[in-house]
């Protein structure tokens, strides 16, 4: 499992940095954007569609790490008056149904990314196929599911100790 763990947590970092990246150059776009169209009248092309796409790439190829680094919402007001054992269960509970919705999530994007192919789906302004978006999200919810059994797994031994 060790091994496993060590290969989810690197493809997660991995996908992450490349995440940020994605993210930074999206900024970036819309900062040259901004000021073609201030300095010059013009804007890049197909900025928006830019933007929208590269920004959903982004936050798919986060949620992985996210998961591992226990970065999603959690309702501590409510789990506070619990106790630590009943609180690690529903880590388990939580990480495991995560996990379970990421794999429907890679389903059916895998059925988009077929469809979009399909019909040839393309942006608006600058044509571009829409199904270039779908590989990064079905391996992303792919990879988090992989991440919800790492966080299960960690509260399971967390019970046994």
């Amino acid at each position: 499992m060790n091994g496993f763990r060590h290969v989810v947590a690197k493809l997660s970092r991995w996908f992450a940095l490349a995440g940020g990246s994605l993210l930074a150059a999206m900024a970036t776009l819309v900062v040259i954007s901004v000021l073609g169209r201030v300095l010059i009248g013009r804007p890049v092309p197909g900025d928006f569609e830019i933007v929208a796409t590269g920004t959903a790439i982004s936050v798919f190829l986060c949620l992985p790490w996210c998961q591992l680094q226990r970065g999603n919402l959690i309702v501590d007001l409510f789990l506070a008056r619990l106790s630590p054992r009943v609180v690690a269960w529903l880590d388990l509970l939580s990480a495991a149904l995560l996990g379970l919705l990421a794999l429907l999530f890679a389903w059916r994007m895998a059925l988009g990314w077929r469809d979009a192919i399909a019909y040839q789906d393309v942006s608006v302004i600058l044509g571009f196929p829409l199904w270039w978006a779908y590989p990064f999200a079905v391996g992303s919810f792919l990879l988090l599911a992989c991440a919800c059994v790492v966080t299960a797994t960690r509260g399971v031994e967390r019970q046994s100790t």
